[in-house]
Protein backbone atom coordinates (compact mmCIF):
# COMPACT_ATOMS: atom_id res chain seq x y z
CA UNK A 1 0.00 0.00 0.00
CA UNK A 2 2.97 2.21 0.54
CA UNK A 3 3.26 2.72 -3.52
CA UNK A 4 -0.61 3.20 -3.87
CA UNK A 5 -0.77 5.65 -1.02
CA UNK A 6 2.26 7.84 -2.58
CA UNK A 7 0.68 7.61 -5.66
CA UNK A 8 -2.52 9.00 -4.00
CA UNK A 9 -0.81 11.88 -2.33
CA UNK A 10 0.62 12.71 -5.87
CA UNK A 11 -2.53 12.72 -7.71
CA UNK A 12 -5.35 14.15 -4.74
CA UNK A 13 -5.59 18.18 -4.82
CA UNK A 14 -6.66 21.34 -6.90
CA UNK A 15 -4.85 21.84 -9.85
CA UNK A 16 -5.17 24.00 -13.13
CA UNK A 17 -2.77 24.90 -16.28
CA UNK A 18 -2.96 28.87 -15.65
CA UNK A 19 0.47 29.14 -16.90
CA UNK A 20 0.46 26.55 -19.67
CA UNK A 21 -3.05 28.97 -21.34
CA UNK A 22 -1.92 32.03 -20.07
CA UNK A 23 1.94 30.95 -22.94
CA UNK A 24 -0.74 29.76 -25.75
CA UNK A 25 -2.59 32.68 -25.43
CA UNK A 26 -0.03 34.84 -25.68
CA UNK A 27 1.46 33.49 -28.76
CA UNK A 28 -2.01 33.43 -30.38
CA UNK A 29 -2.51 29.29 -29.96
CA UNK A 30 -6.29 28.02 -29.00
CA UNK A 31 -5.78 25.83 -26.01
CA UNK A 32 -8.50 25.31 -23.12
CA UNK A 33 -7.93 26.51 -19.55
CA UNK A 34 -8.32 23.28 -17.77
CA UNK A 35 -8.97 22.10 -13.97
CA UNK A 36 -8.53 19.23 -12.23
CA UNK A 37 -10.13 19.00 -8.53
CA UNK A 38 -9.20 14.99 -7.45
CA UNK A 39 -10.85 13.85 -4.08
CA UNK A 40 -10.70 10.61 -2.46
CA UNK A 41 -14.10 9.53 -1.86
CA UNK A 42 -13.98 5.81 0.06
CA UNK A 43 -16.11 7.95 2.66
CA UNK A 44 -18.79 8.26 0.48
CA UNK A 45 -19.04 4.07 -0.37
CA UNK A 46 -20.92 2.03 1.92
CA UNK A 47 -20.76 -2.24 1.82
CA UNK A 48 -16.74 -2.13 0.78
CA UNK A 49 -15.81 -5.49 2.06
CA UNK A 50 -13.78 -5.95 4.50
CA UNK A 51 -10.32 -6.78 3.32
CA UNK A 52 -10.52 -3.62 0.28
CA UNK A 53 -7.35 -2.16 -0.37
CA UNK A 54 -8.62 0.37 -2.98
CA UNK A 55 -9.00 3.95 -2.92
CA UNK A 56 -11.93 5.69 -4.83
CA UNK A 57 -11.55 9.27 -6.28
CA UNK A 58 -13.92 11.91 -8.13
CA UNK A 59 -12.00 13.53 -10.68
CA UNK A 60 -14.16 16.73 -11.52
CA UNK A 61 -12.57 18.25 -14.47
CA UNK A 62 -13.29 21.37 -15.88
CA UNK A 63 -12.17 22.90 -19.77
CA UNK A 64 -13.19 26.08 -20.94
CA UNK A 65 -12.77 27.33 -24.56
CA UNK A 66 -14.06 30.16 -26.08
CA UNK A 67 -16.22 31.35 -23.09
CA UNK A 68 -17.47 27.53 -22.92
CA UNK A 69 -16.85 25.09 -19.95
CA UNK A 70 -17.34 21.93 -19.98
CA UNK A 71 -17.36 19.44 -17.22
CA UNK A 72 -16.32 15.59 -17.31
CA UNK A 73 -16.30 14.02 -14.06
CA UNK A 74 -15.35 10.53 -13.48
CA UNK A 75 -15.16 7.98 -10.91
CA UNK A 76 -11.97 6.10 -10.72
CA UNK A 77 -10.72 2.71 -8.26
CA UNK A 78 -7.06 2.60 -7.91
CA UNK A 79 -5.24 -0.66 -6.47
CA UNK A 80 -1.60 -1.57 -5.92
CA UNK A 81 -0.73 -3.95 -8.22
CA UNK A 82 2.96 -5.06 -7.25
CA UNK A 83 5.02 -2.06 -7.28
CA UNK A 84 2.41 -0.35 -9.57
CA UNK A 85 -0.61 1.35 -9.14
CA UNK A 86 -3.79 0.70 -11.65
CA UNK A 87 -6.48 2.76 -12.57
CA UNK A 88 -9.95 1.15 -13.06
CA UNK A 89 -12.93 2.92 -13.90
CA UNK A 90 -16.06 3.42 -13.23
CA UNK A 91 -19.75 4.73 -14.45
CA UNK A 92 -20.99 7.64 -12.68
CA UNK A 93 -23.49 6.08 -10.00
CA UNK A 94 -27.12 6.26 -11.27
CA UNK A 95 -28.71 9.67 -10.76
CA UNK A 96 -25.83 11.51 -11.52
CA UNK A 97 -24.86 13.28 -15.26
CA UNK A 98 -21.85 15.33 -16.07
CA UNK A 99 -23.31 18.35 -14.63
CA UNK A 100 -24.17 16.84 -11.36
CA UNK A 101 -21.72 14.42 -10.15
CA UNK A 102 -18.85 15.95 -8.01
CA UNK A 103 -17.71 14.62 -4.69
CA UNK A 104 -19.45 17.86 -2.70
CA UNK A 105 -22.92 16.78 -4.33
CA UNK A 106 -22.25 12.78 -4.07
CA UNK A 107 -24.27 11.26 -1.60
CA UNK A 108 -23.49 7.78 -0.10
CA UNK A 109 -23.38 4.85 -2.34
CA UNK A 110 -23.14 1.38 -1.89
CA UNK A 111 -19.73 -0.25 -3.58
CA UNK A 112 -22.59 -3.04 -4.91
CA UNK A 113 -24.32 -0.62 -6.65
CA UNK A 114 -21.00 0.21 -8.50
CA UNK A 115 -20.62 -1.01 -11.91
CA UNK A 116 -16.91 -0.78 -13.84
CA UNK A 117 -16.69 1.15 -17.41
CA UNK A 118 -16.47 -1.58 -20.14
CA UNK A 119 -15.41 0.71 -22.25
CA UNK A 120 -11.93 1.80 -20.40
CA UNK A 121 -9.07 -0.58 -20.40
CA UNK A 122 -7.47 -0.23 -16.59
CA UNK A 123 -4.17 2.00 -16.96
CA UNK A 124 -1.23 0.96 -15.07
CA UNK A 125 1.46 3.89 -13.39
CA UNK A 126 5.23 3.24 -12.46
CA UNK A 127 6.96 4.67 -10.53
CA UNK A 128 10.69 5.78 -12.24
CA UNK A 129 11.77 7.51 -9.26
CA UNK A 130 10.95 11.18 -10.03
CA UNK A 131 7.47 10.59 -11.74
CA UNK A 132 4.56 8.07 -12.04
CA UNK A 133 3.92 7.85 -15.85
CA UNK A 134 1.58 5.48 -17.64
CA UNK A 135 -1.98 5.39 -19.20
CA UNK A 136 -3.72 2.69 -21.63
CA UNK A 137 -5.38 2.51 -25.16
CA UNK A 138 -9.61 2.25 -25.20
CA UNK A 139 -11.92 0.95 -27.64
CA UNK A 140 -14.97 3.16 -26.90
CA UNK A 141 -16.47 1.93 -30.12
CA UNK A 142 -14.94 -0.69 -33.33
CA UNK A 143 -14.00 2.51 -34.97
CA UNK A 144 -13.39 4.57 -31.70
CA UNK A 145 -10.09 4.58 -29.58
CA UNK A 146 -9.27 6.81 -26.91
CA UNK A 147 -5.01 7.34 -25.66
CA UNK A 148 -4.37 8.02 -22.16
CA UNK A 149 -0.60 8.80 -21.20
CA UNK A 150 -0.32 10.54 -18.04
CA UNK A 151 3.32 11.32 -15.87
CA UNK A 152 2.22 12.87 -11.69
CA UNK A 153 5.03 14.38 -9.72
CA UNK A 154 4.24 16.57 -6.59
CA UNK A 155 4.26 19.60 -8.56
CA UNK A 156 2.24 18.83 -11.34
CA UNK A 157 0.12 16.66 -13.59
CA UNK A 158 0.78 16.08 -16.92
CA UNK A 159 -2.05 14.99 -19.14
CA UNK A 160 -2.06 13.66 -22.56
CA UNK A 161 -5.65 12.37 -23.93
CA UNK A 162 -6.54 11.94 -27.45
CA UNK A 163 -9.65 9.91 -29.90
CA UNK A 164 -9.59 8.71 -33.01
CA UNK A 165 -11.92 7.56 -35.29
CA UNK A 166 -10.75 5.25 -37.90
CA UNK A 167 -6.96 6.54 -37.21
CA UNK A 168 -8.18 10.05 -37.64
CA UNK A 169 -7.17 12.07 -34.28
CA UNK A 170 -10.63 14.27 -33.69
CA UNK A 171 -9.79 15.32 -30.36
CA UNK A 172 -6.67 16.05 -28.31
CA UNK A 173 -3.50 18.58 -28.72
CA UNK A 174 -0.36 18.29 -29.90
CA UNK A 175 1.29 18.53 -26.48
CA UNK A 176 0.04 17.49 -22.65
CA UNK A 177 -1.92 19.70 -21.09
CA UNK A 178 0.32 20.83 -17.63
CA UNK A 179 -1.49 20.93 -14.29
CA UNK A 180 -0.10 22.58 -11.55
CA UNK A 181 -0.91 22.08 -7.88
CA UNK A 182 -2.90 24.72 -6.70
Amino acid sequence: MKELNHFMSVLTGNFDNQEQFEQKEKAGIAYPYARHVNTICNDKITDLPDDFQGIFMVEESYYTMDGQTRATPHLFLFTQEGQDVQLTSYELPDGYDKDSFTYQQMKEVSYKDLNVSEKFTPAIYHYTGKVWEGGSDSMFSPVLKFHLFERFCEDYLEVDESMEVRGKKVFGFDEPIIYKRK
